[in-house]
């Protein structure tokens, strides 16, 4: 049987709505041990012949068989199995990586079969030593001579030991010295190993060393000869392949093995090496949107934990506040009869014992022994009242320069249970009883002191003017300020904190009537057994009751946290779009090296890659563009957000910024994703490319 049979097959280009026929009813039979030269001019079909043959064109009429086997009835995996095993190209223009070392070069086949690495480059550096390369194999392709270079193509189509090498145009960019070295080259590979070797060629010098000449014109065959001495060189080499055959036929198949990520992770190290700058470049513009979406995400947290923790220092987890939040108990919200008004949401006394009754039942059902005491020694229930005041309020001084003033109290406070000394900023501070009144820092300056504590103990006369329950209260006394008080966002306000009892017997005077009601609380204060106690309390309310919240900092907290979780979200909004111009970025670099690397893909491709394999190299590169990026962006940021934080530090007194590990996670993901995806569309382009054509891309 013979090894290469062409029958009757016809090939045609489309050229608009015209078809030109580039090869025409064309039969050849070929034996292994030939040396053929198929000669023409050029746009003959020569080289058509060879794509067809050599299962890079599958887009004929007729038939080519392959040890009785018909190429047309091979799907894509098959006829990437027969470039890889039954054929070895060699080229004109050589088509080696330039990236890559020639041992690579010519290991890059067996890369694709996933070898061993030992065992492929011993078996490169056997066929590179017999070709007189084994100096040259550290080197690149661009440090070597024409001759060399080609050598090392026909080493590189050898190492899968084909049936059959195909050369196209072997000798055509070589001077006459180094185009007889590798004419005896292809000639003893056909002799002495039983190859069987077509070359495709306008020589006649390359024709005269062959053992068979077949010329083509116009698509038609018009010659096939065979050399006189052609029969005799055969006999002999039959008996080597009759016997090589006999040794196959024993052998067990083995199993296929395709191109693992491993060798695509080591092949696209070699690629992005190759272009190193570029993809610097790249990374860097990817690792900016991650920094700033790290950053920004940090700045956010930082801002509100910091919030969190002022105003979890200015409470005690041992006291559950509750206040009013607005909202009736369906958490609709209540219509303000009176519009705007600056005055709090008052509990009445069945409200207040409504809430106790509902509470303890709570917390009997989760079996907590702790219970809300109302009255008695054992008395557990405290009252708060907050109010805006800003121009009912005001206390009127004199400054250290000896003259009188006024300032506004935008905010009175009674003091809350949890109010201790750890708020006081002075040492001659103390919490305000009868007739005393605490202030916030604000004070300090506005009253012309230099020393907060030149202001404590200063007597200074105290007006309020405000509707309750439709009297008007006016109060008007002379106070102590017993103290002054760091409250997180009240610090930079003038508010005015005051004992519930004073302020309550305050009002009752200002009354003035034979039954006063006295003051009505708008907070309440439970003072728990523990902390557990304290989250059971607060987590019924959070539930059960939408008509309640938590006290004045916790309300502010929320508000803050809430303004600053949407902050948050603005600022990685922010960083979302950096991360799709990157994406873009990144997308538009693979496909511009798709565009630079059409030769080597269809080179790949001659020698068995599949499109799998390509989509895995280029893919890979893209994984690694991601972690890379993702590496360098991370370090950065820590960089940066430590540089920040010392700043900050330095200016503030504390850092707004603070970086959690799931931000690092998240941006190391999400530029492995953007990544990928981007490179998702290029490695199908490059997986898609037509062999011949891409094989002719300069």
């Amino acid at each position: 049987m013979a090894e290469l049979e062409i029958k009757n097959v016809v090939k045609e280009y489309s050229l608009g709505k015209m078809k030109f026929r580039a090869l025409e009813d064309i039969n050849l039979s070929f034996e292994k041990g030939e040396l053929v030269s198929i000669m023409g001019e050029s746009g003959s079909g020569k080289s058509t012949l060879m794509n067809l043959i050599g299962g890079l064109d599958s887009d004929y009429q007729g038939d080519i068989l392959i040890d009785g086997k018909n190429l047309k009835d091979f799907k894509d995996k098959q006829l990437d199995d027969y470039r890889k095993k039954k054929i070895g190209f060699v080229f004109q223009s050589f088509n080696l990586i330039p990236h890559l070392s020639i041992l690579d070069n010519v290991t890059i086949a067996l890369t694709l079969s996933n070898v061993k690495e030992s065992v492929k480059n011993e078996k490169a550096i056997e066929i590179l030593t017999k070709l007189g390369l084994k100096e040259q194999i550290k080197k690149k392709p661009t440090q070597l001579s024409g001759g060399q270079k080609q050598r090392v193509a026909i080493a590189r189509a050898l190492i899968n030991d084909p049936d059959i090498i195909l050369a196209d145009e072997p000798t055509g960019a070589l001077d006459s010295q180094t185009t007889t070295q590798i004419l005896n080259l292809l000639k003893e590979i056909a002799d002495d190993e039983g190859k069987l070797v077509i070359m495709v060629t306008h020589s006649e010098k390359v024709a005269s060393i062959s053992s068979r000449v077949v010329e083509i014109s116009d698509g038609k065959i018009v010659r096939d000869e065979k050399a006189e001495n052609y029969q005799k060189r055969t006999t002999k080499r039959q008996l080597i392949i009759h016997k090589e055959n006999q040794e196959v036929a024993q052998e067990k198949p083995k199993k296929e093995k395709h191109l693992s990520f491993l060798s695509a992770l080591k092949l696209s190290i070699h690629n992005m090496w190759a272009s190193k700058v570029k993809n610097i470049l790249m990374a860097i513009g990817v690792s900016i949107s991650l920094i700033a979406l790290i950053i920004m995400l940090s700045f956010g947290s930082g801002l509100t934990g910091y919030i969190n923790s002022l105003a979890q220092s200015y409470s005690d987890p041992t006291i559950a506040t509750i206040s009013k939040s607005g909202l009736d108990r369906n958490g609709n919200e209540i219509e303000d009869q009176g519009g705007m008004s600056f005055m709090p949401d008052m509990f009445e006394e069945s409200e207040i014992s409504e809430i106790v009754t509902e509470l303890n039942t709570y917390l009997q059902q989760n079996d907590s022994e702790f219970r809300v005491i109302t009255e008695g020694e054992d008395k557990n229930l405290s009252y708060g009242y907050f109010m805006i005041t800003m121009a009912a309020g005001s206390i009127l001084y004199t400054k250290a320069d000896g003259s009188s003033a006024s300032s506004q109290i935008m905010a009175t406070y009674t003091t809350p249970p949890y109010y201790d000394e750890n708020q006081l900023i002075t040492d001659n501070s103390t919490i305000s009883g009868e007739d005393e009144i605490m202030l916030s820092r604000a004070i300090v300056s506005a009253m012309g002191y230099e020393n907060p504590e030149d202001v404590v103990g200063k007597t200074v006369k105290l007006q309020i003017n405000f509707s309750y329950n439709d009297t008007l209260i006016n109060i008007d006394k002379d106070v102590t300020i017993s103290g002054l008080v760091d409250v997180s966002v009240f610090s930079g306000m003038t508010v005015m904190y005051i004992d519930y009892d004073y302020l309550d017997k305050c009002v009752i005077e200002a009354q003035n009537t034979e039954n006063p009601t006295g003051l009505k609380p708008s907070q309440l204060y439970i003072q728990t057994d523990s902390e557990q106690t304290t989250d059971l309390i607060n987590r019924y309310i959070s539930q059960n009751r939408k008509d309640l919240t938590g006290s004045v900092e916790e309300q502010l907290a929320s508000m803050f946290s809430e303004m600053m979780s949407t902050f948050s979200v603005a600022l990685a909004i922010i960083g979302g779009i950096s991360l799709i111009v990157a994406l873009i970025m990144i997308l538009v670099v693979l496909y511009m090296s798709v565009s630079e690397r059409t030769r080597e893909i269809g080179v790949l491709k001659s020698i068995g890659a599949r499109k799998k394999d390509i989509k895995l190299i280029f893919s890979t590169e893209s994984l690694l563009i991601g972690i890379i990026s993702a590496i360098s962006g991370i370090l950065l940021s820590l960089i940066i957000i430590g540089v920040l934080s010392l700043i900050f530090n330095s200016l503030l007194g504390f850092a707004p910024i603070a970086v959690e590990w799931q931000y690092l996670l998240i941006a190391f993901v999400i530029s492995v994703v953007i990544s990928v995806l981007a490179g998702l569309y290029p490695a199908s382009k490059a997986a898609k490319l037509d062999p011949v054509e891409s094989l002719r891309h300069e």
